[in-house]
């Protein structure tokens, strides 16, 4: 438990928003270079790759490295810090968070703020502030303050948040398991995969940009071409008060999700059911998940070139997209549990069956 702990605190807390992932890509880069022979594409994603028993099939297993953030996009006179969101941020969570601005000269903190609802009348306190309302403030009093401390438009906002084991020592609080815990997997089960043969190559993908269009899967899938890919991802966890069983059955604690539907795939039907089947053979916790407002790097994996069969495995998460979301030691455990039972059985032989 104790080694992953220390890997899940080391890349969360690591700052790497989309387009800015140098940070994180240096720790990603020295996990893999244990592991596997390590390259990149043009755009930063990092590919580690490990050879089996057969150069085929070749195996993708793929998770982000980017976490939603922000861009410095104008100071104003007062010194105030207007800004771009990188990712889908929800406005409600962000006032009186704070966040540290990444500039030349090192890091600056700063807190969200807006106008005071002291200061607003009656019938405006109730309403929602929009990001476009809200500004940073790192303490300066005028424009000539930030300047002296060298923020600039274009430079990258990063929520500040530290890993947190929660009170059962079962559950952990952190920014960034959308999509950290994704590239976790695969360092552990690289890790786990050393001394052990599999009939296949299997190539570790932490992509790029993933919040921001799914730019370095489109990139690092032609750098693979790979016969079929697994995208691990944080999932939404429904088990918070105001959802409704119908609208996400997903718990944190009873195993990892399968999707069975996002909103830009379906997966291979052949993949998954396969990926059930295993979990259920193995006695493998696992839950059928479905998320109708959202999509994950197979959207641009499963559509190259001729087409690759392509699966989603979650790791329940509630909170996503904010300073703060939780995940379960025991989702992580069965979630590589499982991805390490699927590779050991995907031989050529295997994989041809996926085809439609």
């Amino acid at each position: 438990m104790e080694g992953t702990i220390s890997l899940l605190k080391e890349i969360t807390e690591a700052h790497g928003v989309p387009g800015y992932e140098t940070p994180i890509r240096a720790i990603i880069r020295n996990h893999y270079s244990t592991l596997g022979d390590v390259s990149q594409d043009k755009i930063g994603s990092v590919i580690c790759k490990k050879t089996g028993s057969s150069s085929l099939p070749k195996i993708m297993l793929a998770g982000h490295m980017d976490e939603i953030g922000f861009m410095v996009k104008y100071v104003t006179e007062e010194g105030f810090i207007k800004f771009l969101p990188l990712g889908g941020w929800f406005d409600q969570v962000l006032l009186g968070q704070r966040v540290i601005i990444k500039t030349s000269r090192g890091d600056i903190v700063g807190v969200i703020g807006a106008k005071p609802p002291h200061l607003l009348p009656p019938d405006e306190r109730k309403k929602i502030v929009e990001k476009k309302d809200m500004y940073i403030d790192i303490g300066a009093v005028n424009r000539a303050e930030v300047d002296d401390i060298g923020i600039q438009p274009g430079d990258p906002i990063i929520p500040r948040a530290d890993f947190v084991v929660l009170a059962n020592q079962k559950t952990f609080l952190s920014k960034a398991f959308d999509d950290r815990v994704g590239v976790a997997l695969i360092i552990s089960l690289f890790q786990k995969l050393q001394d052990v043969v599999h009939p296949n190559t299997i190539y570790g993908v932490a992509t790029v940009m993933e919040e921001v269009g799914i730019r370095g899967a489109t990139t690092s899938v032609r750098a693979v071409d790979p016969d079929v890919a697994i995208v691990l991802e944080a999932d939404i966890a429904g088990d918070v008060p105001g959802i409704k069983p119908e609208e996400s059955a997903v718990k944190l604690g009873k195993g990892p999700s399968v999707l069975i539907y996002d909103a830009r795939m379906i997966p291979n039907l052949k993949l998954r059911d396969f990926v059930i089947d295993i979990a259920k053979k193995k006695n493998i916790p696992h839950q059928v998940s479905y998320v109708e407002g959202g999509a994950t790097d197979g959207a641009a994996i499963h559509l190259h070139h001729v087409g690759v069969p392509t699966v989603v495995v979650g790791i329940p998460t509630r909170h996503i997209h904010s300073h703060g979301s939780i995940i379960h030691y025991d989702d992580y455990l069965h979630a590589l549990e499982l991805i390490y039972e699927l590779v050991l059985c995907m031989d050529s032989e295997k994989v041809a069956e996926y085809t439609v």
